[in-house]
């Protein structure tokens, strides 16, 4: 293993002592070949130009020239294009002036192979890994949510937030976790920080874990209720998986394609098979299941899940889900293309303006900001890129690729949820998404609460509601709240039109419920392993056994202690009376956003201490930090000290212990009363804890950044460099001195594959 590095205020990535083995050929593309591959010609110019154009055009139409409608194919065009631009030039400039990786450098993955947790990954293999380890259920149901609002201003955090502080994040926490061994991010703000910073992240990191995993499994949960289609469906996932898994281990090792195909395949046949089974009294008896029975099923598929092998369920829930994820997210965006649906959702509503939405209470700052989270930043992802992703990059270049494309990937996921979600009509969207609490759970209350709201040109009908019931083939729509259902309607709304008319919109609405539980259950999956592995890390500073991740007990106990912690939260969500997902949503989005807020100040005071060449790029992470830091803060600040009921969780819980303690039955049954008071005084602490130690670590961590920057640099933990020796391409498709390099390494790889053969033999 290789030791820290103690020089202060040098870059490694500058360090020309690196001398690679001269009987090999190169590790790396030259700086003179990676100039001459990137120089501008006419071309290149023409078609930058006209993806710029195209974006400023789509732009224009979605923010200025609006009137009633507007068509939904400027989302796509906007979205693209700004990834495109963004990729291309912004995270080039954070490559060359603050990450500047270095090919000739070995990563974890090389110089620690152990065939288990460090294994040098092809990169368009891990970036399927990656993406499919991060995208959960935020990028699917806070757009939903956030549609209450209108659709330009979650459409303008979602896309121009990803580009400056999503994507900003996930690449560099993922480098500078690489070129640590892949270290977490509370391992990196506890050598960073102190001690006293780095504690305040590492419990914050594992409370925050505990909701954010359980608000993913509540998502499915509401999704499945219910629902003996959608329980059959998903459920047959799990089989799937495990075929997958023995297969890929036993039967057809490394036929990675192969195994994905014949896996889709089957989740095919689950879908249709579920329509059939639901139709059937045994299927009726069987998969018709209440949320609490679903919620307690979870509980324990998480725990099972995190400590079975990896290659047993995880790894191939991650082929199917990143398949399905990516050729879906596509699938939808040439829908759109095709389709052109208008959107008559205004810009910004009138909940936008006054933040007394049914969906969630709140204002527009900075609720929005927290609402939508994963799609545009999400501090969960920086726990995957410190997590299982630095110990599997194969060159350093590819940090770029795997860390800011896979995070743009999931802004773009976001966009169409939110497409979807504006795309279906306001009556029903406000039916699907208001609590039980408001509309009775009734079609009859769910009229009359959304004709009550007073908005123009919304008139919701009970033949609406049960046709669309009917049409997606559930035997109800309303107070289905959590945004999986209304993204599956949104989807089925689009994709009928696209292929199969009305006959398959059933089929497209469990297609997309599938959709969403290979999603968010991947999630869980992955989030109760790395919370272990963070529990486990943490015990081990006193009960060293607890950090050997092969010891079964510590495995045990830890998984035990994450899923009853989370799977607490969960069923306190399901037995929410004001519809779990609408009180406990905005706990969530303010704990993934303050965890965010973490990371980026752990990266700055890493990067102040890297030296002053590095200092004066430092606001490209300082700026989105400050950002999150204050909306999360004031958001908090909302939550905890609002007087307002629908707002503050202290105001709601003293309303309904005044109701309590006089007896007043208005608010509900002394049982729903109690539940609220409970809930409320739960999500009213979580939020204090969580606030108080994001202070506490951004404190730290400007304090070491000021003083690194007075200093000309600060202590450089980074582990010694190793020279390379091997080879890849850093991005999906190779350059032309790339593709040369690769040629000159051909037979050596073609030796070490026959080596590998000859020894499995």
């Amino acid at each position: 293993m290789s030791a820290p590095s103690s020089r202060r205020g040098s870059a490694v990535a500058d360090d020309p002592e690196i001398v690679t083995d001269p009987s090999l050929p190169p590790v790396a593309v030259t700086d003179e070949q990676e100039r001459e591959a990137s120089r501008w010609t006419w071309p290149k110019i023409v078609l930058w130009v006209a993806i710029a154009l195209l974006g400023g055009l789509a732009w224009v139409m979605l923010a200025i020239v609006r009137g009633e409608t507007v068509n939904a194919i400027w989302f796509v065009f906007a979205a693209v294009c700004t990834y495109l631009i963004g990729y291309r030039f912004y995270s080039k400039v954070i490559e060359r002036y603050i990450t500047r990786p270095d090919d000739r450098r070995a990563t974890p993955a090389e110089v620690r192979s152990d065939g288990k947790d460090y294994v040098p990954t092809d990169r368009r293999v891990l970036y399927g890994h990656h993406f499919a380890a991060i995208a959960g259920a935020g990028p699917l149901v806070g757009p939903v949510l956030a549609a209450q609002m209108g659709y330009l201003p979650g459409t303008i955090w979602i896309i121009v937030g990803v580009v400056l502080a999503g994507a900003v994040q996930d690449y560099t926490v993922l480098f500078f976790s690489m070129r640590r061994g892949g270290r977490t991010i509370g391992q990196m703000a506890r050598q960073e920080l102190g001690r006293i910073g780095g504690t305040a992240a590492i419990i914050a990191s594992l409370l925050i874990m505990l909701i954010i995993v359980a608000i993913l499994a509540l998502v499915v949960v509401n999704a499945l209720g219910e629902s003996p289609w959608g329980v059959f469906s998903v459920a047959m996932t799990i089989p799937i998986a495990l075929f997958m898994g023995v297969y890929l281990r036993y039967l057809r090792p490394g036929k990675v394609t192969e195994v994905s195909l014949i896996g889709f395949v089957l989740l095919m046949f689950a879908i249709v098979g579920g329509g059939w089974v639901a139709g059937t009294e045994w299927g009726q008896a069987i998969f018709h299941l209440d949320r609490t029975t679903i919620a307690v099923g979870i509980i324990i598929y998480g725990f099972i899940a995190a400590v079975l092998p990896v290659w047993l369920l995880l790894a191939p829930r991650d082929y199917l889900s990143t398949f399905m994820k990516i050729g879906v997210i596509v699938m939808l965006a040439g829908a759109i293309v095709l389709v052109r649906p208008e959107i008559s959702v205004p810009a910004v509503t009138i909940f936008g303006e006054n933040g007394l939405g049914p969906v969630f209470a709140g204002p527009l700052f900075p609720f929005l900001f927290v609402t939508i989270a994963c799609g545009a930043l999400s501090g969960f992802h920086a726990l995957i890129a410190s997590g299982t992703t630095p110990k599997l990059i194969e060159k350093e270049k590819q940090t770029r690729f795997i860390g800011y494309g896979g995070m743009l990937m999931e802004s773009f996921v976001a966009i169409m949820a939110l497409v979807a979600a504006v795309s279906i009509d306001q009556g029903i969207y406000f039916a699907m998404n208001a609590s039980a609490a408001a509309t009775g759970g009734t079609v009859e209350g769910a009229v009359a609460f959304v004709n009550s709201l007073g908005l123009t040109g919304v008139h919701v009908t009970p033949e609406m509601l049960t046709t669309t019931a009917a049409n997606v083939g559930e035997e109800s729509i309303v107070s289905r709240t959590g945004g999986a259902p209304t993204l599956a309607l949104g989807l089925a709304h689009i994709m009928h039109q696209f292929l199969g008319g009305t006959a398959l919109m059933a089929f497209w609405y469990h297609f997309a419920i599938m959709f969403e539980a290979l999603f968010i259950l991947t999630a869980v999956d992955a989030g109760t392993r790395v919370a272990r592995f963070m529990l486990q890390d943490s015990i081990g500073a006193w009960v060293p056994k607890f950090r050997d991740v092969t010891w079964r007990p510590g495995v045990w106990i830890c998984t035990a202690i994450m899923v009853a912690g989370w799977g607490t939260i969960l069923i306190l969500g399901v037995t929410d009376p004001l519809g779990g997902i609408n009180t406990f949503f905005p706990l969530f989005g303010i704990a993934n956003q303050l965890l965010a807020a973490i990371a980026l100040a752990v990266v700055m005071a890493i990067v102040a201490k890297r030296g002053p060449s590095y200092v004066k790029w430092l606001w490209i992470i300082a700026v989105p930090m400050v950002f999150t830091a204050v909306i999360t803060i004031t958001a908090s600040a909302y939550k905890i000290f609002s007087p307002v009921p629908a707002i503050g969780y202290w105001a709601n819980n003293a309303k309904y212990r005044a109701a309590q303690a006089a007896g007043d039955g208005s608010l509900g049954t002394p049982e729903v009363v109690n539940a609220v008071i409970r809930n409320t005084a739960v999500q009213g602490t979580l939020s204090i804890i969580f606030v108080v130690l994001a202070i506490i670590v951004i404190i730290a961590a400007s304090v070491v950044t000021i003083k690194a920057i007075r200093a000309g640099g600060g202590e450089n933990t980074e582990d010694a460099p190793v020279p390379s020796r091997r080879y890849a391409p850093a991005g999906l498709i190779p350059t032309k001195p790339e593709r040369e390099l690769e040629k000159q390494w051909e037979p050596i790889l073609a030796e070490e594959r026959r080596e590998l053969a000859h020894r499995g033999h």
